[in-house]
């Protein structure tokens, strides 16, 4: 029998522990990441044992009658220890249904660790959403270049690179996150009428918290910053976020002079590079101008999957 439990506080250590100990769980996944922005959502994390044991967790937030995988995540589905196996997931799932109809829930909406983080094989998960007839509702797109088995620049990528190093460009890691975050907040508005999702003071507690996984790398032309990317990195993956530059680095080729430089001189012992999504309106669109530009570098896809379970 599986049993499951809410989260509370007491149980911090343990679930810390277990992610770190886990098949696919990254630092996202730690308390301390999830609950930066806890005030947003209401968290109905849940812990799962057989015989006492602590065999998965699902990072989790309610939304009335429904259960999401955490909203505040980029991915968040069911995190299992070395021993989670096909029966024990189908197990697993048979609980958690019979746990939500019991807790009033009627939905849960789940987003898929994606393959690329896992460091043992562990989409069991998927196979029990697909035996409790869980639809496919969204898809999104990722860029991503396999380290040892990369694919050549695109021939204007490489021309790129040329014009970059005639302009005495330097590459460091930062910590001026309030800089860089207010680049990155012109460019997404001049350009998409965004906002980014973190702040700058978000960021920056978020890099201090986990410093051996979240790195901020900028371009500077002299002392000026033109361009630069904020890296996740997970034990498999370096991942990008908050791409960007100026109208300067555009100019001169920043982007193209920092990526050649995180794939080749700072994470070429990953297994990936990760460039993001280029997908809207769950997935039903693609940004093909944008997906174009992360190809250039020779990266491929991988899908993000989400899905709706009905108890």
């Amino acid at each position: 029998m599986i049993t499951i439990v809410r989260y509370s506080e007491r149980d911090k250590s343990e679930w810390d522990a277990f992610v770190r100990a886990s098949k696919n769980g990254t630092f996202l996944l730690l308390r301390d990441y999830m609950e930066y922005h806890a005030d947003r959502f209401e968290d109905y994390s849940l812990l799962f044992y057989r015989k006492n044991k602590l065999v998965a967790v699902l990072p989790a937030n309610a939304v009335g009658a429904e259960l999401h995988s955490h909203a505040g995540l980029s991915y968040g589905g069911l995190v299992s220890g070395k021993a989670m196996k096909a029966p024990l997931m189908l197990e697993l799932f048979h609980a958690l249904t019979r746990y939500s109809q019991e807790h009033g829930f009627k939905t849960l909406y789940y987003k898929a660790i994606p393959y690329i983080y896992h460091q043992l094989p562990a989409e069991e998960d998927l196979y029990a959403l697909f035996r409790n007839n869980a639809t496919l509702y969204q898809r999104a797109l990722n860029s991503v270049i396999m380290l040892d088995n990369s694919l050549p620049f695109t021939t204007l990528r490489k021309r790129k690179l040329k014009q970059a190093a005639q302009h005495g460009i330097t590459v460091n890691e930062s910590n001026d996150y309030e800089v860089y975050m207010q680049l990155v907040e012109e460019v997404l508005g001049e350009k998409y009428s965004l906002k980014p999702a973190h702040t700058s003071d978000e960021l920056k507690y978020l890099a201090a918290a986990f410093p051996d996984n979240i790195r901020l790398y900028t371009v500077r032309e002299g002392k000026v910053i033109v361009a630069g990317m904020v890296v996740y990195e997970s034990a498999t993956v370096a991942h990008c976020q908050y791409i960007a530059a100026n109208a300067r680095g555009r100019e001169i080729a920043a982007l193209d002079y920092l990526t050649d430089h995180l794939i080749t001189q700072v994470y070429p012992h990953k297994k990936y590079f990760s460039f993001g999504v280029s997908t809207e309106q769950q997935g039903l669109y693609l940004n093909e101008g944008l997906v174009s530009y992360k190809e250039s570098y020779g990266a491929r896809t991988v899908v993000h999957d989400f899905y709706r379970l009905d108890f």
